[in-house]
């Protein structure tokens, strides 16, 4: 790819959707692979009913809906989805052989059709990604357990246990990106604001210069 692309990632509530804004603002697109994920849910919700079954659908009464004469029964809740995947192996399998393809085919889509010379691609799971063997850079954003578990509590609002338990699922996280010979760059995100938000941003634009990238 002629394209310079840059991967960023981070563990859970590590704070790397503020980072991807730091590099809009310096001119450089992102797309969210989070978000292409529940495009893609959707594109592909009768392989997911016919996998799951149909309870994984979102319940909306007539009543609750003035536009619609019955419930909607063609839309996927997330949550009661991934309730069915969250920690089985082989139900997360499933739905990954699923979902995967829809969102890779649309990540070389999406890069193939930016004009700029370089572009994002912010993921959780990166390393999964179609876009990973095309990556000339890699930013793994970083913050302290405690912070990291407080902005997941206030964000995602889940009970004390599940939390742990996710953030359980990423302790073998770094092992998943040392592997490759992609330059790694790691930023420290411990807050979005004051000096640390001056150290984030000058951290931003020194792994910008070492690729040669010039701020917009």
């Amino acid at each position: 790819m002629e394209k310079m692309i840059i991967g960023l990632t981070g563990t859970y509530c590590a704070g790397k959707n503020h980072v991807a804004s730091l590099l809009e603002k310096r001119g450089i697109p992102v797309l969210e692979l989070d978000k292409l994920g529940h495009l893609a849910i959707e594109a592909e919700k009768e392989l997911l009913f016919k996998r799951f079954g149909m309870d994984i659908r979102m319940n909306i009464l007539a009543e609750e809906s003035p536009d619609s004469s019955k419930p909607d029964d063609n839309k996927i809740d997330r949550r009661k989805l991934g309730q069915k995947v969250f920690g089985k192996g082989e139900e997360l399998s499933a739905l990954e052989e699923i979902i995967h393809p829809w969102v890779n085919k649309e990540t070389m889509l999406w890069i193939k059709s930016r004009e700029e010379k370089v572009c994002a691609i912010n993921a959780a799971l990166l390393h999964r990604s179609s876009a990973f063997e095309h990556l000339d850079a890699i930013i793994i954003v970083q913050a302290p357990v405690l912070l990291r578990l407080m902005r997941a509590k206030k964000r995602d609002k889940l009970p004390w246990l599940p939390l742990i338990r996710r953030f359980g699922s990423q302790r073998d996280f770094d092992s998943q990106y040392l592997r490759g010979k992609t330059d790694i760059y790691r930023v420290g995100n411990h807050f979005a604001c004051g000096n640390s938000r001056n150290k984030l941003e000058n951290r931003i634009d020194e792994i910008l210069s070492l690729k040669g990238i010039a701020r917009v």
